[in-house]
């Protein structure tokens, strides 16, 4: 019981909640809903794929909330996870906080709404890159986040060199995507897939 207690924390079950709230959204505008809701997009930032309006209104969530919940487990039962990283705390929140856009974001382009998806969705992308690669260089060894190969878990100086480097390069690339985004230059096709092109 001591163990199952560990486990399942206030930060678990406080992000499972909040993964639910879209569904107040999809409550509210579930009538006004298409039959099918888009939930993937092109490099244009037209849907190519689509889902019933109840898995996009219902399912999302609910999906979203048991990938929260597999992510929180699997963070927790590390044994080398460092709970004074603020990566580790980041980590634990970043599906909750996404899926509070992602689901009425969706909701909303399926009621018409004019979202420019091309640009909103590779710039928070970029955003989320960014604030990793600031923190990359930070985080000590663990199982679960940063670049987990054999020889950086193997030896601690190697990862330190891995991250301290990888770090730079999340950082660099992601301010430089996010003034190519801004500027409207078209390169966010990184984004999506690449058989697109």
């Amino acid at each position: 019981m001591k163990n199952r207690n560990h486990l399942i924390d206030r930060t678990l079950i406080v992000t499972t909640i909040i993964c639910l709230v879209p569904i107040l959204f999809s409550v509210a505008v579930y009538q006004r809903l298409p039959d099918q809701v888009p939930i993937h997009f092109n490099a244009e930032g037209q849907p190519d794929n689509y889902a019933s309006k109840a898995f996009g209104a219902f399912g999302m969530p609910l999906l979203l909330a048991l990938l929260n919940i597999f992510v929180q487990l699997a963070v927790k039962t590390d044994p080398k996870r460092d709970t004074s990283s603020k990566l580790y705390h980041i980590a634990r929140w970043t599906i909750a906080i996404l899926t509070l856009f992602i689901v009425p974001f969706s909701l909303l382009i399926a009621l018409g709404q004019p979202f420019r998806v091309e640009k909103v969705i590779p710039l928070a992308v970029s955003v989320l890159l960014l604030v990793v690669g600031n923190y990359l260089p930070k985080i000590k060894q663990n199982y679960t986040i940063g670049i987990k190969l054999p020889w950086t878990l193997a030896d601690e100086e190697n990862w330190k060199k891995t991250h301290r480097l990888a770090g730079w390069i999340w950082t660099f690339f992601s301010l430089l995507f996010i003034l190519v985004i801004l500027l409207d230059f078209y390169v966010v096709w990184i984004f999506f897939d690449i058989d697109t092109l």
